[in-house]
């Protein structure tokens, strides 16, 4: 039981993160290039609308789309990054340990090479990400070696061939109009998130979140050997491939539409673990929380701090970076 938990109990650090994540958002409406004072967000909850009808298309066609978009990929490589960390049995994986970003990668890659509309390159990069997880699945089933260390392998090796694909790509692009474009959307940013986008994944991450949410006590006995698991009455090889399959639907479908964003799911899990622990049936909660938080709390840098917007992936991998070192040197159990 962490400190934090033992003040506070495990109600009050969910509640805290709750209320947390609920006042990052109403923050987050009110800022921008075009700010929107409290009081008129006050005026268009109680009265229906906005004294200004370009604030209205502002509200709902870029500023609130973007945010919820930005909690819904926080929380599912969030929720993906812990459940792969319980399903390996190791404290380093991330939601692409798989291939799923690089993946994804290279359909958004081809699809902006190719001159497609928005819609056309989320879904390139949706099914590019599904396609090279069941690739890396079939790999890994036939490889010689213990299944888990299998398909993690199969991940490096597809992802490998998926970077030069990509940087192969980015050659042949017009170095004037789509090169930059690719770069950009390579670097993760929900710059141009619109409501479509929402609609597009809101289905397939709630039919991943849903199970890791009901299913999480059975990560916990994930993360003991499969001889204990099975003693216990649990199918591991099924219960593995559900929560395998679950995440890789969630990293796929955040990926989809906010471009490579790194690190999220490695840091935010193990700093959640400072709070409650490492029993699932708080972590995987607390995880989409502050998962959700973080990265709009970074989304809000990246789109504030400077007069230009900074990509998300770029912040996440100046914080990713010295956090994976910090964690791999520090002294104790890496866990």
């Amino acid at each position: 039981m962490s400190k934090y938990e033992e003040k506070m109990g495990r109600p009050g650090v969910s509640l805290l993160f709750f209320i947390l994540l609920a006042a990052a958002i109403l923050v987050s409406l009110s800022l921008g290039r075009y700010p929107i004072l409290v009081r008129d967000l006050l005026g268009r909850i109680f009265h229906g609308r906005f004294e200004s009808p370009g604030m209205e298309a502002i509200f709902f066609n870029v500023r609130l789309p973007r945010i919820l978009l930005a909690c819904l990929v926080g929380t599912a490589l969030a929720a993906a990054g812990a459940s792969y960390q319980g399903v390996f049995q190791n404290p380093l994986a991330a939601p692409d340990i798989l291939g799923a970003s690089s993946g994804a990668a290279t359909g958004a890659t081809l699809a902006i090479l190719l001159r497609l509309p928005k819609p056309f390159v989320t879904l390139f990069a949706f099914c590019m990400s599904l396609g090279t997880i069941a690739l890396v699945m079939l790999i890994g089933e036939r490889a010689r070696t213990k299944r888990v260390v299998g398909i993690i392998l199969a991940g490096l090796m597809i992802s490998s061939i998926h970077s030069a694909a990509s940087s192969w790509m980015k050659l042949l692009a017009d170095p004037n109009n789509v090169l930059p474009e690719i770069v950009y959307w390579l670097m993760g940013s929900l710059n141009k998130a619109r409501p479509a986008d929402l609609l597009f994944v809101i289905g397939p991450m709630f039919v991943g979140l849903l199970p890791l949410y009901i299913f999480r006590w059975r990560i916990n006995l994930l993360t003991l050997s499969d001889e204990e698991a099975q003693s216990m009455g649990m199918n591991v090889r099924h219960t593995r491939w559900l929560i395998i399959c679950c995440s890789t639907l969630i990293t796929a479908s955040a990926v989809s539409v906010s471009g490579v964003i790194g690190w999220a799911g490695l840091i935010v899990p193990h700093i959640t673990r400072r709070f409650v622990g490492n029993n699932y049936r708080d972590l995987m909660p607390v995880s989409m929380l502050f998962g959700a938080l973080f990265l709009l709390v970074i989304d809000n840098i990246s789109r504030n701090l400077f007069a230009t917007e900074v990509p998300l992936g770029i912040f996440t991998a100046l914080m990713g970076a010295p956090f994976f070192l910090w964690l791999i040197t520090r002294k104790g159990d890496i866990w």
